[in-house]
């Protein structure tokens, strides 16, 4: 059966809206209140807080720009998500349009490779809250934090998606809070009218009172680009969380239109508070990190222990989300007959058990290298799972290209999210993703180490891919999964083939 008329028999057999859903399907636990949460906290990483130093560092006020290139790709590429997973919302979300528009190869490689680069994001999370949670009660040894951790965490999603819902939501919610009132109070401290507050109040100067706005020259924007991207990964979640929710075209419409304020509100303004507050070569900034050295150049009290508990919230966020979009792709994996079956059975309660643990379980094991082989096994991981970020950005945009003209040929009333400027913004966007690659192999040190680590584990994959298919595995049994990958969705907004 081709992937065309699989599609085909996914319309076909997709359940219709309000009935109940066959109990070895995904439910609709999630909220729209979840969903909007999980979107505003899905660009929001602790890479932010803690990364952003050495940014600043690199590139001075000019850190500026480098987020904001940055931001302009995750825009781009959330635009071009979001009218696929729009028109056919699925908890494979870019690894399923890719598997249709560009082969089974394709959906296979970019899904195997996003699950290895959340399942290893858990270990650092897991890592960089124990820490946090060690400097509080030291008598539990930091693996013994790790491990509670990833425990408290595995249960919340075992119970149900809405309790992975319910969690995101609180811990988002925090973050939230917490740049936004960082953002408010550090603009009235800019400008001295904060009661109490020991910053001097110079207004915008300080962006250019250190040696101009470009103190270590232009290409200190590039290298600010490199340092800065990671830490927007996660914008791509609530397409695949879509899938489970109440409204799932609502959902990645809201979340795909609102993107641009996120990110100008809670990286560039919360950035640029911290480049207004200090000179962007104050030695705290380095010292105490970007954030905590802001708080403290205003007067605030116990700012380091705040923002510790911001930072570890973000954390656990980071994890509670990184664990359930591994599952979610484990799972549709599973339904396409491209990983165990076992990944594809979910429970009573629309839980895929199988995906869940089967991606905890590796998580455990990253964080066991972690500490038993920092600098071998566990770099190694570290290094070859850092340029999926792009990888995957490259995909949804050469699918994006396919599927416009599937979906205008065969559902042109489902084209309810367009792409700008269409195909030119397009190949803009992939032009600066592989300018972005390129720079990295160029710039050398780790950059280089992640690109081409990234691209052996990936050649790795696609060999996996290429071979299976040739063999003619997961052939019958990918398009029965995929029929059942969009009957856990209840068949919404599915793109039907001709």
């Amino acid at each position: 059966m081709t992937s065309q008329q699989t599609l085909t028999k996914e319309g076909e057999q997709a359940g219709t809206p309000g009935k109940p859903q066959s109990s070895d399907g995904l439910q609709a636990g999630l909220k729209n209140r979840h969903l909007s949460m999980i979107a505003i906290g899905g660009v929001i990483g602790a890479g932010l807080f803690v990364g952003s130093s050495s940014g600043i560092a690199a590139a001075g006020p000019a850190i500026l720009l480098s987020y904001a290139l940055v931001g302009a790709l995750v825009v781009f590429v959330m635009r071009m998500l979001g009218e696929m997973a729009a028109a056919n919302p699925t908890s494979g979300s870019f690894s399923a349009y890719a598997d249709r528009a560009l082969g089974r190869w394709a959906g296979f490689s970019i899904g195997w490779l996003y699950w290895f680069f959340w399942v290893v994001v858990l270990a650092v999370e897991a890592t960089a809250g124990a820490k946090i949670l060690e400097s509080w009660v030291p008598a539990v040894p930091q693996w013994g934090w790790a491990l509670i951790v990833m425990l408290v965490l595995t249960a919340t999603n075992l119970v149900s998606v809405s309790s992975y819902g319910e969690f995101e939501f609180w811990f988002a919610g925090i973050k939230v809070v917490a740049i936004g009132a960082f953002v408010v109070i550090g603009l009235l401290a800019v400008f001295g009218v904060l009661p109490g507050s020991d910053n001097p109040g110079a207004g915008f100067a300080h962006l250019t009172d250190a040696g101009g706005f470009l103190p270590n020259g232009a290409g200190a924007i590039l290298t600010g680009v490199l340092m800065v991207v990671f830490s927007f990964m996660g914008s791509e979640i609530v397409t695949l969380a879509a899938g489970e929710s109440e409204d799932p075209q609502r959902a990645v419409t809201k979340a795909t239109n609102s993107v641009i304020w996120r990110i100008g509100v809670f990286y560039l303004g919360s950035i640029f508070v911290v480049l207004t507050l200090l000179p962007w070569n104050d030695k705290s900034i380095l010292d105490k990190g970007s954030y905590v050295a802001a708080l403290d150049s205003i007067g605030i009290a116990h700012a380091g222990q705040i923002m510790n508990v911001i930072v570890l919230t973000a954390v656990l966020s980071c994890l509670n989300s990184g664990l359930y979009t591994a599952s979610r792709m484990a799972f549709s994996l599973g339904r396409r007959g491209d990983a165990p079956k076992a990944f594809a059975r979910t429970n009573s309660r629309g839980v895929p058990q199988a995906a869940i643990l089967g991606s905890v379980v590796f998580g455990f094991l990253a964080v066991f290298f972690n500490y038993k082989w920092p600098d071998t096994v566990f770099a190694f991981l570290l290094n070859s799972s850092g340029a999926v970020a792009l990888f995957v950005w490259l995909v949804i945009c050469v699918t994006q290209l396919r599927m416009r003209g599937i979906i205008l040929r065969e559902s042109p009333d489902k084209l309810i999210v367009r792409m700008w400027l269409f195909p030119y913004l397009t190949w803009l966007t992939i032009a600066m993703i592989a300018f972005v690659l390129g720079y990295m192999v160029y710039d050398g040190g780790d950059a280089r180490e992640q690109v081409l680590l990234s691209l052996l584990v990936a050649a790795l994959v696609i060999a996996i891919a290429v071979v299976r298919q040739l063999l003619g595995k997961g052939g019958a049994g990918a398009d029965a999964g995929a029929v059942a990958d969009a009957d856990q969705s209840g068949g919404k907004d599915s793109v039907p083939s001709s």
